[in-house]
């Protein structure tokens, strides 16, 4: 999917949609799935009814829009990251602790940026084409091909955490839904992984993952 069709006002449902499924299907079990209805599009996901995870969740979306309104012309990407946590060797000074990630998955959006139109009066007597209709039927096939793509990736992760498991480390000892996770923002450009994630499920199925 071109992520350039993404709207502003879908960024919070598309990232809610996607970051909320991966996390339920990595869930240690200790979950209370919950049906969410997306208000923007005829999909259903689940999440994992942890209050704490919605509100990081909520907290790093907000992050990422606030980013896009002052870099709208910039390709901006959150990544959601799983990791093991090992102890170093003590020094003298510091008990150092390392976060292994097991895997990462990156998503870049770039919002549509639509300028503003200008309307004329006419004063013809024919009948003329209101190029409003025209933006409307535009806007309705984008959000189609939005839609579609985004079922298609919400299976993709499905299949893909159905699928591979060995990589996965054994369960943590910790309290909590999920293992243990951090979700990062950044201008893709900032990273060596410049795929989109759309992208990157469609035609391989799976996420980017580090042993």
């Amino acid at each position: 999917m071109n992520c350039e069709d993404v709207e502003h006002f879908e960024i919070r449902e598309v990232l809610r949609c996607i970051l909320h499924t991966i996390l339920f299907h990595r869930a240690l079990g200790l979950v209370r799935p919950k049906d969410i209805d997306l208000e923007l599009f005829e999909i259903t996901y689940v999440q994992c009814g942890d209050v704490e995870l919605e509100r990081k969740i909520d907290e790093k979306i907000d992050q990422f829009i606030d980013r896009v309104e002052k870099h709208p012309n910039k390709k901006n990407q959150i990544c959601l990251s799983f990791y093991e946590v090992k102890n170093k060797q003590a020094t003298w000074f510091t008990n150092k602790v390392e976060r292994l990630h097991w895997e990462q998955w990156y998503i870049n959006l770039n919002v549509a940026q639509h300028p503003k139109g200008h309307l004329g009066k006419s004063h013809s007597s024919k009948v003329v084409v209101d190029p409003g209709d025209i933006a409307t039927e535009a806007r309705s096939a984008r959000r189609g091909a939005l839609e579609s793509s985004l079922r298609d990736v919400l299976f993709q992760i499905i299949r893909f955490v159905n699928e591979k498991k060995d990589h996965v480390p054994p369960i943590p000892n910790l309290e909590g839904v999920s293992f243990p996770y951090e979700i990062t923002i950044s201008s893709s450009s900032d990273s060596a992984f410049g795929m989109d994630m759309f992208k990157r499920m469609l035609q391989t199925g799976h996420p980017t993952m580090l042993s």
